[in-house]
């Protein structure tokens, strides 16, 4: 990547100043205000807040889908508010996993060939994609579906599918915007378990932005936006009240 010089000791992702204003003069609406805030490589944030408090705004600044009206964005020490279109879209295809509430799924495709598209996009070849794919369905949970359609699968099982296509490219860091929201309580806690997993055993970084204090509380830092600042950032032990004790890696 270009646009800075990665430092050993810099944090995977550091914002600094950052502001994201729409309109102008009268108009103007701040989605977010002066946000510093540092997230380490192996972490799993939580980001919550009422709507439009700038949560999803600053989800989207780090997932590369916005670019800041002021201040800076590091990325592994890269200046990414300094990086073009194209740049930041590799650095999107290279570092950094997806998974959304409404699971986009192609609807007529099977599991496999779902979660196969980004390496598809990236130009890898049939075989390479088949076997990545197949290794994570599998790491989900979901050996043996593979030849499902997402008509066949329960929603809990489509968020899975969908979790498998965010790590088929080995991802930096896993994005999540309310992976839970569609889901009822029993699937919504699988799918908690299976992202604390994939945490704690695979040190994969997890942010997700949630609006549930349960789901929440699977995360070890919450992050609270009011009125496009950070109202609070607090530690905490990753461990809801009826999770089982994860076993550190």
């Amino acid at each position: 990547m270009n646009g800075g010089t990665a430092a050993a000791d810099a944090p995977l992702i550091r914002l600094r100043g950052i502001s994201k204003v729409y309109g102008e003069g009268q108009a103007a609406v701040y989605a977010l205000r002066d946000v510093s805030l540092d997230i380490e490589a192996g972490e799993f944030v939580a980001i919550m807040g009422p709507s439009g408090s700038g949560k999803s705004t600053a989800m989207n600044m780090i997932g590369c889908l916005d670019t800041p009206t002021s201040g800076e964005y590091l990325f592994q020490g890269t200046a990414v508010h300094k990086l073009s279109r194209d740049q930041r879209a590799r650095l999107r295809r290279r570092h950094l996993g997806f998974v959304f509430q409404g699971f986009n799924l192609l609807p007529r495709t099977s599991a496999q060939e779902n979660v196969e598209l980004p390496l598809l996009y990236r130009g890898e070849n049939a075989k390479a994609r088949r076997g990545a794919a197949l290794e994570a369905l599998a790491s989900v949970g979901l050996a043996g579906w593979e030849h499902h359609t997402p008509g066949e699968l329960s929603g809990g099982q489509q968020q899975r599918v969908a979790i498998a296509r965010a790590l088929v490219t080995r991802p930096t860091v896993l994005l999540a915007d309310e992976p839970t929201g569609n889901l009822d309580t029993q699937r919504s806690r699988e799918i908690m378990e299976l992202l604390r997993a994939l945490n704690v055993d695979r040190g994969i970084t997890i942010v997700m932005v949630t609006h549930e204090s349960d789901m929440a509380a699977y995360a070890r830092r919450i992050i609270r936006f009011v009125d496009g600042r950070v109202e609070s950032d607090v530690r905490t032990t990753g461990q809801p009240e009826h999770a089982a004790p994860a076993e550190a890696s």
